[in-house]
């Protein structure tokens, strides 16, 4: 299972649960066994079982950190807000601003790519062929025109389809593209590539799952976006919400460190290493990639209008010299390139090592950093993850933090609004135990709310709001803000980034917003006091409605996702 899952674009050719198992017999160690024993022979025939190609040359790289005349540098410093009366250039305080706004995210990657002069470094596990992947691959393309060094690394796994794309940004001078763990195979769909790469199933299984953009090493936004439409408030009918973080400061240069961890490591091949019929002649490649770009519209910002936490646009506050940001001491915790090594933990920007976890081991260092989060809290835990299934020790830390009397709040989406159903019903097991763990639970309802007479109906669904938001907010002092879902998957097979940032007023801010705004959206899941079982009860028009059957959704429907559910093995969901 994966952040985005499965892209609106992805969803129109394949069918939804088809190409859900595709992934899932990667994952589920005896359906693959018998996959692979049924499917050998036709792969062995239609792949010649095809492998990478050994012997790459990979040059190394890093980060630059002579960027004194920088821009970026110099409005970075300048945002660095004074601390206590001292200027920011104590070592271990960042500059961080929360991005809850999908058109001011967008607009802050784009404005940061325009202003760069150095460096741009984008690591992402979806970038898109839609208008805002092209969009940002073509100010990728712009800054490398004006001399600008870009490094794009991409996970391998939705990247079917784009060689044309990605080989024409890669044939331009001062860019490289890399895409991580490649599949053996590179034509065809998803479920055409998952299915010839079986005889290579232990390595496929491990995704990059991260996020993250730099300008000039003076930048940074990193959280659960990646760059596709549904993310930024562009897409029909469905869009997500969620959120990044903006940093200045040594939070920046431990980002960097780990972005070149994943660059020089032996899982990123160089596109043209990899690509479908080799390495392209660079003047047409470069043709080829003007003609899919050229007829976008220009990327317009935002109105110079504030976001739900009362900022403007990061564009706007570019070009005036200084962002608005927030003075905090922020830990960089990031998953190993690859399982069994160790992996760059910057705790507080410094650098420390701890050993990653691979699928069915101890969890990797961004859950453990999480798990370590929740122990430590005494008055409220607040947990945001558009997918849910707890491990035993996320539980176990949760039932702690409710016992030394925190108030442990979850909120995941509903059934009605997840695109995942296999994945709620993983969870869905678990909303009994966790309610007696003193746990309160919200689903979040889609953007129009249910009635109760049609709960068991097949609902339109419109323009739905889904969660995609990875959050944790502990003793309104401390958050996790990042790429990890509080699931199996992203504990034991991707690898994830995030941060664990220490400020009372951005951790207030956001729990502000989830308590005022998310969760009032949502459903209140309960035990019923008198007839057993859950109820879901939710605010319409100032009355109060309960639901006994689970919202939006039939029998059929129920019974069809509980029944798979049992079939997949939740370390994988």
């Amino acid at each position: 299972m994966t952040t985005s899952k499965s892209l609106a674009a992805l969803r129109a050719a394949w069918e939804p649960l088809a190409c859900r198992y595709c992934i899932l017999a990667l994952h589920h160690v005896e359906l693959a066994r018998w996959l692979c024993a049924a499917a050998m022979v036709a792969v062995s025939l239609l792949a010649g079982c095809a492998a990478l190609p050994g012997n790459v040359h990979r040059v190394a790289s890093h980060a630059r950190t002579d960027l004194g005349d920088s821009a970026l540098a110099r409005i970075a410093a300048a945002s660095l807000p004074a601390v206590d009366g001292a200027m920011s250039e104590i070592t271990d305080i960042s500059g961080v601003r929360l991005l809850p706004g999908g058109d001011q995210a967008f607009d802050a990657r784009i404005a940061l790519a325009q202003a760069a002069r150095h460096t741009v470094d984008a690591q992402y596990y979806v970038v898109a062929d839609d208008t805002s992947g092209r969009q940002f691959l073509r100010e990728l393309r712009d800054a490398a025109e004006r001399g600008v060094r870009v490094r794009l690394l991409v996970d391998d796994l939705y990247t079917g389809g784009e060689d044309e794309m990605l080989a024409g940004l890669a044939a331009h001078d001062n860019v490289e593209v890399r895409v991580f763990n490649p599949l053996p195979v590179r034509s065809g769909g998803l479920r055409t590539r998952v299915l010839l790469s079986l005889h290579e199933i232990g390595r496929v299984n491990r995704r990059m799952h991260n996020k993250l953009f730099i300008a000039d090493n003076s930048f940074a936004i990193t959280g659960g976006r990646n760059v596709a439409d549904e993310y930024f408030g562009r897409s029909k009918p469905a869009n997500f919400i969620d959120m990044d973080a903006l940093l200045a400061g040594p939070a920046v240069r431990a980002l960097s460190a780990s972005f070149d961890a994943f660059w020089n490591g032996p899982l990123s091949y160089p596109f043209e290493a990899i690509a479908a019929g080799g390495r392209r002649a660079p003047a047409p490649a470069r043709e080829r990639f003007a003609a899919l770009v050229r007829d976008l519209g220009r990327f317009t910002p935002p109105a110079n209008e504030p976001d739900a936490l009362g900022r403007g646009p990061v564009g706007a506050q570019l070009a005036q010299g200084r962002i608005e940001l927030v003075p905090a001491k922020v830990r960089v915790v990031a998953d190993a390139v690859v399982q069994g090594s160790s992996t760059g933990d910057a705790g507080d920007a410094g650098g420390s090592a701890e050993e990653a976890a691979g699928p069915q081991g101890r969890e990797g260092a961004v859950m453990a950093a999480n798990l370590d989060l929740f122990r430590t809290a005494r008055s409220e835990v607040l947990v945001v993850s558009p997918y849910f299934v707890p491990m035993p020790r996320m539980i176990e830390a949760l039932t702690l933090a409710s016992r030394e009397g925190a108030r442990v709040s979850v909120m995941t989406n509903s059934l009605a609004t997840t695109d995942e159903p296999l994945v709620h019903y993983g969870y869905a097991r678990y909303r009994s135990a966790l309610l007696q763990a003193g746990a309160m639970l919200y689903e979040l309802m889609p953007a129009s709310e249910p009635h109760p007479a049609s709960s068991d109906a097949e609902s339109g669904r419109g323009s739905l709001g889904r969660l995609h938001a990875k959050l944790a907010v502990v003793d309104r002092r401390w958050f996790y803000v990042g790429s990890m879902n509080m699931d199996r998957r992203s504990a034991h097979c991707n690898t994830e980034l995030g941060l664990i940032v220490d400020s009372a007023a951005l951790a207030g801010e956001l729990a502000d917003l989830i308590q005022r705004v998310r969760m009032p959206a949502s459903f209140t899941v309960s035990e019923a006091p008198r007839r057993g079982g859950l109820q879901w009860s939710f605010l319409r028009d100032g009355r109060r409605w309960v639901l006994h059957r689970e919202p939006e959704s039939n029998w059929a429907q129920r019974l069809r996702w509980s029944v798979l559910s049992l079939v997949v093995s939740e370390d994988f969901l």
